[in-house]
């Protein structure tokens, strides 16, 4: 089929939540992708930080293939070794004793409100049930992570949404601290806000809300379902600031396009989900743990953490190089390959001018356009990719 035949088809039998681009991408390879009519695209957008490994990755295919011939879904009525060792790998790498499966971010988010909810009731009292998130985050789609996500334009036309949130601005630790008090069950926070714009916690910001938890009871959840896995230079984001949460969310890159997430507690925290209590069908079943494990030793053996950390360096100091020459480039913000651009132009209308060259970027709100191409880019890709987006940036300046 070509672009428009599938576009069509699209269009008569699809629901329209998506304002969708004018190609159908159908292979990739590496850092790129084809689209039905054959045209190639460098693809800085990597399924929004999800191919993390790119597309095809050699061995992503090889332990797709051999799980699908050997085993794709049971229940979790049974252990799971491949889900078995994926825990063990992820709390190996992080300060986690525990781990729940699922399949996205917003069912990740979903479990650690539920989580830190029954804690808080077991631990402290019934009426500590609320959670502090912070304004221009993003933590999902269902309602209660919608709720949870502190921007209006997710939410409406879906009210009345779950009661129990309380929002303060993000970065101002002054603004929790006169927030938090005895109903305060968690504060739910990103390390870097992704759909927010890209806007990097300040230093200092998540030790102060640790040591604003561990001073006042409510419980730290991290939501890293974009940050984690390598994206911003570290295996977590959490790590650069020297903190541990006692929860965290993770999804997007974790199976490397297989659809899967994940919530990690500390053991006297998950103990409060017993059998019964949460649960999710596919969640952690041997086809997504297989691949997951496959997915995060590639990460961890080939260092991409280290590798996004100093390719991303590279794209920041070209992009520095330009904003001084460019004052439509208002700021320039991210680690690693996480990185946003925030412009005075339409930053749809570059968006949409860097796909007809050939590069796939996208936006993270009005002003910001965000690049989170795939960990395994290389520093030629970058350059290529760069030489795309400043004749775009020049002509809209």
């Amino acid at each position: 089929m070509t672009n428009q035949e599938i576009i069509a088809l699209t269009g008569k039998y699809v629901a329209t939540t998506y304002a969708r681009f004018p190609i159908a991408l159908v292979r990739g390879e590496g850092c790129r992708v084809w689209d039905a009519d054959g045209k190639a695209y460098l693809d800085f957008v990597a399924g929004i930080a999800v191919c993390a490994l790119g597309h095809s990755h050699p061995r992503l295919v090889q332990a797709i293939t051999a799980q699908a011939r050997r085993l794709l879904h049971v229940s979790n009525l049974y252990h799971i070794e491949p889900q078995a060792r994926l825990a063990e790998l992820l709390c190996r790498h992080s300060f986690a004793d525990r781990a729940f499966f699922c399949n996205s971010g917003a069912e990740a988010n979903e479990a650690a409100l539920k989580l830190a909810r029954k804690y808080a009731k077991e631990r402290f009292s019934s009426d500590r049930t609320e959670i502090i998130t912070m304004r221009g985050s993003f933590h999902g789609r269902t309602l209660a992570t919608v709720t949870a996500t502190a921007q209006e334009k997710y939410q409406k036309g879906f009210e009345p949404l779950v009661p129990g949130f309380k929002y303060v601005p993000f970065n101002d630790l002054r603004a929790v601290e006169l927030a938090v008090d005895a109903r305060t069950a968690a504060l739910l926070v990103e390390p870097i806000q992704g759909e927010g714009g890209v806007q990097v916690a300040a230093d200092g910001y998540l030790a102060g809300l640790r040591k604003l938890c561990d001073e006042r009871g409510p419980l730290l959840i991290f939501d890293e379902v974009q940050t984690g896995l390598g994206r911003t230079g570290t295996l977590f984001a959490y790590q650069q600031a020297g903190v541990a949460p006692d929860i965290l969310t993770l999804a997007k890159a974790l199976a490397g396009g297989i659809p899967m997430g994940t919530m990690l507690a500390r053991e006297e925290v998950m103990a409060a989900f017993t059998p019964g209590t949460h649960a999710a069908t596919f969640g952690g079943n041997p086809f997504a743990s297989t691949v997951a494990l496959e997915t995060i030793t590639t990460i961890l053996e080939e260092d991409l953490p280290g590798r996004a950390a100093r390719v991303g360096a590279r794209i920041l100091d070209r992009l520095r190089t330009l904003q001084a020459r460019l004052p439509s480039i208002r700021a320039l913000r991210g680690r690693g390959l996480l990185i946003g651009i925030e412009v005075t132009a339409d930053a749809k209308a570059i968006v949409a001018k860097c796909m007809e060259r050939g590069l796939l970027i996208l936006t993270a709100g009005d002003t910001v356009l965000r690049l989170v191409p795939p960990l395994i880019l290389s520093e030629a890709e970058a350059d290529e990719g760069l030489g795309i987006l400043e004749g775009v940036l020049g002509e809209a300046a």
